[in-house]
């Protein structure tokens, strides 16, 4: 592959900016290699260069990591981001703003050209991350397992605050994102929003029907979901689209049938 990739480390331990450069240097996705100790010099750098990817770490004295990525969101062209922590609550919470990969200390070398492919396969013909394709698969890292949580696999998502939660058939993950910023991007992918909180996917949507306790709800195998007088016809209008597209017919691996409303 054709080295095309300039890069930013933004670590203040020599040692770990040291190993990272070297690391990403010898991959042959990357042509160039730039390193700084501290946000602030990052930042000055960015005033002056252009990079595809900047590897920041979370946790450094002055500008962080977090300062850091709140510049690069406000570029023309903003660099696929990765953070890099020591701490695991620290790296769920980097993803939900917009991370394509967070990696935690000690780097795996095997992890870091894991980050670094996945940032090739994200950059289009015009060098340009693609928001969405970056929430296609939420990636979890514990350090002794990774977890991915496929965006087909989450059937609604709930606003908890500043954060949001993934509710699928195995469980519900935690991130700190908008619901509207997923709202936009998971748009295409048959996600609606149905509740000032809540986003449903229609391909899990099983039935409809009224309550005593919460009025119009949208029933789904990970729960049910409030649905408001605002949204709710447009919500049918949408199952009845689907419903003669076959897109409510899953697999046998236990997926529902088209949805019916009682």
């Amino acid at each position: 592959m054709k080295p095309e990739l300039r890069v930013l480390v933004v670590e203040d331990e020599a040692s770990t900016r040291q190993e990272m450069a070297s690391l990403l240097g010898d991959m042959s996705e990357v042509s160039e290699v730039l390193v700084a100790s501290n946000g602030a010099s990052a930042v000055r750098l960015l005033g002056t260069t252009s990079i595809d990817a900047a590897f920041l770490d979370i946790l450094m004295p002055g500008l962080d990591g977090m300062d850091v990525a709140r510049v690069l969101s406000v570029m023309s062209e903003p660099p696929s981001i990765v953070f890099v922590t020591a701490s695991e609550a620290h790296a769920v919470e980097a993803f939900g703003i917009g991370a394509v990969d967070y990696l935690l200390k000690p780097i795996r070398p095997e992890r870091l050209a894991e980050a670094v492919g996945r940032i090739a396969q994200l950059r289009d013909s015009n060098g340009v991350s693609s928001p969405a394709e970056d929430l296609h698969v939420v990636q979890i890292d514990t350090g002794r397992r990774t977890v991915f949580v496929k965006r087909d696999d989450v059937q609604f998502v709930e606003a908890q605050g500043d954060y949001v939660r993934l509710h699928t058939s195995d469980g519900t993950h935690l991130i700190r994102l908008s619901l509207s910023y997923l709202e936009e991007v998971w748009s295409s992918a048959g996600f609606l929003r149905v509740h000032r909180g809540f986003l449903i996917a229609i391909p899990w949507v099983r039935d409809l029907r009224v309550t005593s306790s919460s009025g119009l709800v949208a029933g789904t195998p990970a729960g049910d979901v409030p649905v408001s007088r605002r949204h709710g016809r447009h919500l049918r209008a949408q199952l009845l689209e689907a419903a003669k597209h076959d897109q409510l017919g899953r697999s046998a691996a236990g997926r529902p049938g088209t949805a019916k409303e009682q």
